[in-house]
């Protein structure tokens, strides 16, 4: 796990690429804190930079950027391939020979012998630029599900990309103006949906696609894409399925020279990761939690239970109001777009990584790809409960604009939102997952971009049209917007902000394509049966409790110790800030704002 960065240019910024690239390198530190280098093109059109976190091949074999013998292929990579092993032993086989054990080499001599083809051997987390010195072209790839980040910039003949949006701002290319569709993505979801970013000319590679840089000119198409298939199978054989899939996939994110730990909330997903790791990885095990003095969100003593029930090495974190708001500036620093969350997966970052740890496994995803949240059931519904409005259209609009702007609750003024739409499964689970509706959203850009008339489509068509069930199509939307743009982004740079490599064994090309087969009434019953019975370690106590989200005390810790951060915070309109997420959205995107411009 790095940072990478680069520039490509055929332009004025040639004469100054060093000193670009490092200050982009400069931004990136915290993500590679064990080697750092620079390959800078021989014409400079190129300008390659990485910081290394050491996870596999500690030698100084795995620096990077790294290059084949010849010096034609230059690659800075920043991930996990989990099945580089096998891949090498092929290429062995055609005769390839190699200087080190770093799956990075192994995706060079693949892109020297397959080209922008060898994407589609790679199972793990990864962004990556290839530069060919020969051709003077250069190939970026980001991983199926999106895992990994990879932002770039373009403007004339340059391209500037990097891990971070801050990195790309380092370069001080781009200006630091407010784009008003990632702003409004951001006020409607809590985070900012995947291609844009929060910075106007500054875009996100979006999950499994490619882009092509040639003198200037910039192609980028999709290699990869979620699809469920259904096949008719048992409900025996689908948990034998599942199973196989899961062990394999445990089993692959184990590959490391350094140790490997896991985090542990009490859930079914996390404890099942803990429990299929017994099953793959003898020896000492370490796992981590966090837990509150307020009991009403604590969780640690379930932890706590798993913990000695599988007999790991346990380390337990209590975070108080008073911990929380001596992290929170540091915490606050370290985000690179803002989010509703992240502050969890930062705290306990924090302790492994101070417990010596540089690798832990999550068990996010689970609910995604096994129905555990309640979208499942409420998204289908409100679907249904539209159709049936459909014949009354005109009326059914004019009450939603009444209950979107005077409402008494924002969950009243959400469905005032959805009534004003299309009944499909993208406007239910926008107003379901809401934060702000697309009317207070509107108000509250006004305040951030006074001078900008702004309309936004309220209803775009689903990404994906091969779905066979409405429960599919949650699962869809699930996994690629919540999980990619708000779980994964946080996971990524609130366990990078301590030098700590997150995997997510859950989130798996190959799992999800073997598993995409089960039809949605096996996959995604409710309570997460399948992945229940796929594991049959977990405990029945942790099986049969009532599905919690994992929250902070935000909404207290507001009102009393966090006061400072958040009391100069206001929306027009009397738009309302309960529940405590819309708050918190608005202090967190105001932080960002002033240190982004500072």
């Amino acid at each position: 796990m790095c940072g990478i960065a680069g520039i490509l240019t055929e332009s004025i910024y040639q004469d100054k690429l060093e000193t670009l690239v490092q200050s982009m390198q400069k931004a990136l530190q915290h993500r590679g804190p064990d080697d750092q280098g620079i390959y800078v093109a021989q014409h400079r059109q190129a300008a390659l930079a990485h910081t290394r976190l050491s996870i596999l091949d500690l030698s100084p074999a795995g620096h990077q950027p790294m290059s084949t013998p010849d010096g034609r292929y230059w690659i800075t990579f920043n991930g996990e391939i989990y099945n580089f092993q096998e891949l090498r032993s092929q290429l062995e086989a055609q005769g390839e020979t190699f200087s080190s054990h770093t799956d990075t080499e192994v995706i060079l001599k693949l892109y020297q012998r397959m080209g922008k083809n060898c994407v589609e051997q790679l199972r793990g987390m990864f962004a990556f630029a290839i530069w060919d010195d020969d051709e003077k072209t250069c190939f970026l790839a980001r991983d199926p599900l999106g895992i990994k980040p990879l932002y770039y910039w373009q403007s004339g003949s340059t391209l500037v990309f990097a891990s971070e949006l801050k990195a790309v701002l380092a370069s001080g290319l781009p200006e630091k103006r407010l784009n008003p569709d990632g702003l409004y993505g951001y006020l409607t979801t809590g985070s900012v949906p995947e291609p844009e970013t929060l910075i106007e000319g500054i875009r996100i590679l979006e999950a499994g696609q490619c882009l092509w840089w040639q003198a200037g000119d910039v192609r980028q198409w999709q290699y990869w894409q979620i699809k469920f298939d259904s096949e008719a199978t048992t409900p025996s054989a689908a948990v034998a399925m599942v199973r196989e899939a899961l062990l394999k996939s445990i089993q692959h994110h184990f590959v490391s020279d350094v140790p490997v730990g896991v985090f542990l909330s009490g859930g079914i997903d996390s404890t099942g990761i803990v429990a299929l790791s017994r099953q793959v990885q003898s020896g000492a095990l370490h796992t981590f939690s966090i837990a509150f003095r307020e009991q009403e969100w604590n969780e640690g003593d379930l932890a706590q239970q798993v913990a000695t029930k599988f007999e790991t090495e346990h380390t337990e974190y209590i975070v108080t109001a008073e911990k929380g708001r001596s992290l929170l500036p540091k915490f606050l620093a370290a985000i690179d777009q803002p989010s509703i969350d992240g502050f969890n997966t930062f705290c306990v970052s924090q302790i492994a990584h101070e417990c010596g740890m540089k690798v832990v496994l999550s068990g996010l995803g689970g609910d995604e790809l096994f129905g555990g949240y309640k979208s499942f059931q409420k998204v289908p519904q409100m679907v249904r409960m539209g159709q049936k409005l459909k014949p009354y259209a005109p009326l059914t609009q004019l009450v939603g604009a009444g209950l979107e702007r005077w409402g008494q609750s924002t969950k009243i003024r959400r469905i005032g939102d959805f009534l004003q739409q299309t009944p499909n499964s993208v406007a239910a689970y926008r107003s379901f997952r809401g934060i702000f509706s697309h009317w207070e959203a509107c108000q509250i850009l006004k305040n951030y971009l006074p001078d900008q008339e702004f309309t936004h489509p309220q209803n775009p068509e689903l990404d994906n049209t091969t779905l066979p069930s409405p429960e599919d199509q949650v699962s869809y939307l699930e996994i690629s917007r919540y999980m990619r743009n708000q779980l994964l982004r946080d996971s990524d740079v609130m366990s990078m902000a301590w030098g700590l490599e997150l995997r997510v064994p859950l989130v798996d090309k190959i799992l999800l394509e073997t598993i995409a087969t089960i039809p949605s009434n096996l996959r995604l019953a409710s309570g997460k049966q399948l992945l229940t019975k796929a594991v049959t370690e977990i405990p029945h106590w942790i099986k049969n409790r009532p599905k919690r989200g994992f929250y902070f005390p935000y909404e207290q810790w507001m009102d009393n110790e966090w006061q400072e951060y958040v009391q100069d915070i206001q929306t027009p309109n009397n738009i309302p800030l309960k529940p405590w997420y819309r708050r918190w959205s608005l202090v967190v995107l105001q932080h960002w704002w002033r240190e982004i411009t500072a």
